[in-house]
């Protein structure tokens, strides 16, 4: 056998090896073992034989019980077999003694196939005492003592020892084979041969673990601080109980137990929600105060005890005095007052409430949320309003899971205790206002709310139990039916709220807003003379609106200005004239005046929007170029297609030659180009405005149109009639060309205003031109014009 020597020992360059598990044997280190396989006994026992040294090499898998020589990490270290015990089962308990690192060339097994056999090789390790060594010396002493000082693995009783090392060699392999690494770390370690290197492994391992340990002590002593404030609280309370008991006193915790139980017994809850109660009670009453559990259990009996289970108001259905109630707060509104009645008359014979849920749709400041008010009022039931504008998550209706301290009940369920009876009406206010993200859709979660059938038993998550809902008279009010889903909208029976007239807003001002204005200034009866005239100047020249609630701050305006003047010039009275009104209201906001004027290529549409009705004027002019047709205004997709298709109807009239049209560009523009404009309502308007330019012919005066218009010359049903015909009336234009399939919706226009304008019902645009452009005679045709410039 060859050998290799180094200053004080020889080692032999082939020797029986050895496959540890979980272990990295260094040199200088002592290493018990208890040996169990095979390989691994006929391999000490060879050594034994042979001089007592043994290769010591770490396996890469640790649950293999026979590895290869593949399995075997390159890397080991010669070892002697210092002491051995043979035990009567066949294994042994060795005691090894690292020498010197070895490297291994080739591995093999023995003749006799009953162990590993190694050739190795002893790399050289040179001692580098450069001052830079020494400093990493130093250091990895210190942050292994710092190692030591955290680390509750290693049972080193001083590392002094370490500080008396002079070779960086010894030291390095001293302190790895100490530290409590990986495997792979160590071997790393292991197989470098430059000692400076190995240090500066170290180094960096040890940080790490330095790092690691630290906060892992700071997490130590956080929880450790808390179990102990815990005890101690538990310790300190159990103390209080008791001695409270030997004085027959009780603390605050049991006195809200008792509390909550006394709540529990008059709230009279239903079989399953008591149940779910007294088993929350009971979980509550073992539980420590001031635990956040604690806080959630209390929250839920809190809400359970405060709802009102069994609490309802007595109906008083009386028609006469509803429908006084009805007409006290509110002018005009005949329709929905009807059907608000007839709702009532049906709760009366039946003597119960479950029907359609209520939808008033209309525009602002007509008295939509008002008018629910006096429903309540009228029925003698408490009235809770739940506003749903900007409502995106469906927490907000079903409420939150009992999963976290903050949780809460939803809207639902907190209104109704703000209500304090179950039979409430209910008003949940801009339906159309909702929106969706991937919180959930709240609208889906309305569908249980506003059914009769189901919300007998809502289920709100964060009670966990069903309410019952069904006595609730659920009012709901938008500004349109756009925006509330299909089937939402199934769910509801919509009441339609449209524009006061101009005689109506002047009754409602002298009968509602003029006496609250001056009850909320301080001003006597009397002292503000404000009549027809005046508040009709303060409607045209200061408002522009479907509802009043534009004129309300204008009336607010007016007496800030005249409460001035009576404190100030000591005045008994002060009169408001159409003449004066600009000293009290300012400039005026809005011009008397048509907003449009007929001409050739002007036409007035009308157009509904959520503000009421509007009345705007389409402009069309030819300018040298291709026959292409430009829009602007702000059209919508809509009202795109619809120029588009008027314009193509209008060729397909051949009002204009062909050179003419080829030779010229059209451009139809809409005013206030800043406002969006959308929908399929102002086709015949726009076609209008198009024949005017192809023929010559002027628009009438005082005239204004509306309706969708096909490609073959049809004119369709549009919406919001009532509101178009108002506006119109409105602005002094009193001839109307509508669609004759609305020809139904003609009765909900007041009567007052039907009898003052002439409405012209049309099926098709031949008779919407026929009616709306000046004859041919009185205009100047543009085919004459045409010929001339040939």
């Amino acid at each position: 056998m060859d050998e290799k020597t180094d200053k004080d020992n020889v080692y032999p360059a082939g020797l029986p090896a050895i496959a540890i598990r979980d272990v990295v044997m260094f040199p200088h280190m002592a290493l018990p073992l208890s040996v169990d396989r095979p390989k691994s006994v006929a391999a000490i026992e060879a050594a034994l034989a042979a001089g007592k040294h043994l290769l010591a090499v770490a396996q890469r898998k640790p649950a293999d019980n026979d590895p290869a020589a593949g399995d075997l990490y390159e890397y080991g270290v010669v070892s002697t077999v210092s002491q051995s015990l043979k035990m009567p089962d066949g294994t042994m308990r060795v005691f090894l003694e690292g020498r010197r690192r070895a490297r291994i060339t080739r591995i093999s097994v023995d003749k006799g196939g009953a162990y590993l056999y190694a050739e190795v090789d002893y790399p050289s390790e040179p001692v580098e005492k450069t001052p830079e060594v020494i400093a990493l010396m130093r250091h990895a002493v210190e942050i292994f003592e710092a190692y030591v000082k955290l680390s509750t693995r290693i049972t080193l009783d001083s590392t002094s020892f370490l500080q008396q090392m002079e070779d960086p060699a010894k030291l390095a392999d001293t302190i790895a084979a100490h530290a409590m690494f990986g495997l792979p770390e160590k071997q790393d370690v292991l197989e470098t041969e430059s000692p400076r290197e190995r240090l500066e492994k170290l180094v960096k391992f040890l940080a790490k673990e330095v790092e690691i340990l630290d906060i892992e002590q700071k997490i130590h002593t956080r929880v450790k601080t808390q179990i102990e404030k815990s005890q101690k609280e538990y310790y300190l309370n159990e103390q209080m109980k008791a001695i409270q008991k030997e004085l027959h006193q009780k603390d605050d915790f049991s006195k809200e137990i008792d509390e909550l139980k006394k709540r529990l017994k008059a709230a009279k809850l239903p079989k399953e929600a008591e149940a779910a109660a007294e088993k929350e009670l009971a979980r509550l009453s073992k539980m420590m105060p001031f635990s956040p559990e604690t806080t959630v259990s209390r929250t839920y009996l809190d809400w359970l005890v405060s709802l009102p289970w069994s609490v309802e108001t007595k109906d008083q259905i009386d028609l006469a005095a509803a429908k006084k109630i009805l007409d006290e707060d509110h002018f005009g509104l005949k329709k929905p007052k009807e059907r608000v009645l007839e709702y009532l008359a049906v709760c009366k014979l039946t003597e119960k409430l479950k029907g359609p849920i209520l939808c008033f749709v209309g525009p602002p400041g007509v008295g939509k949320t008002s008018i629910a008010r006096s429903i309540a009022r009228s029925m003698g039931r408490t009235f809770v309003r739940m506003s749903l504008g900007g409502v995106r998550d469906e927490s907000e209706i079903r409420g939150h899971r009992r999963t976290y301290v903050a949780s809460m009940p939803g809207r639902i369920i907190q209104s109704m205790k703000k209500a304090k009876s179950r039979n409430p009406v209910f008003l949940m206010d801009e339906i159309d206002k909702m929106g969706s993200d991937w919180r959930g859709d709240p609208a889906a979660a309305l569908l249980e709310v506003l059914d009769p059938e189901q919300n007998s038993e809502f289920n709100d998550h964060f009670l966990d139990v069903p309410f019952d809902i069904s006595k609730v008279m659920f009012i709901a009010t938008a500004n349109t039916l756009w925006g509330i889903p299909v089937s939402l909208r199934d769910r509801m029976e919509i009441i339609d709220f449209s524009g006061y007239t101009h005689d109506e807003k002047i009754e409602i001002a002298k009968k509602f807003l003029i006496p609250r204005q001056l009850r909320d200034h301080g001003i006597k009866p009397g002292s503000l003379k404000l009549d027809d005239t005046g508040i009709d100047a303060a409607i045209r020249g200061y408002t522009r609106e479907a509802g009043v609630r534009n004129l309300n701050r204008e009336l607010a305006s007016m007496c800030r200005r005249a409460a001035r003047r009576i404190v100030e010039e000591k005045v008994q009275t002060v009169k408001v004239t159409p003449e004066n009104i600009g000293d009290f209201l300012g400039i005026p906001k809005f011009l008397h005046e048509k907003v449009s004027y007929n001409a050739v290529g002007i036409a007035t549409g009308l157009a509904w929007t959520e503000n009421g009705g509007e009345v705007l004027s389409v402009e069309a002019v030819a300018v040298p170029g291709k026959g292409a047709l430009t829009l602007t205004g702000k059209l919508g997709e809509v009202m795109k297609e619809s120029a588009q298709a008027a314009f193509s109807y209008i060729r397909s009239k051949e009002l204009a030659p062909d050179a003419y049209v080829n030779s010229h560009n059209f451009h139809v523009h809409i005013p206030e180009g800043a406002i969006p404009k959308d929908g399929p309502s102002a086709g015949v308007t726009l076609a209008t405005a198009l024949a005017s330019l192809f023929s010559g012919r002027p628009v009438k005066q005082n005239l204004s149109m509306t309706g969708e218009l096909t490609l073959t010359g049809r004119v369709l049903a549009i919406g919001g009639l009532k509101e178009k015909v108002i506006a119109s009336f409105r602005d002094d234009i009193k001839t109307v060309l509508f669609p004759k399939a609305n020809l139904k919706e003609l009765e909900e226009i007041p009567e007052e205003i039907r009898n003052a304008m002439t409405l012209r019902p049309v099926e098709r645009m031949d008779e919407v031109l026929a009616l709306a452009l000046e004859p041919a005679a009185r205009g100047k045709a543009r085919g004459k014009k045409a010929a001339s410039r040939k």
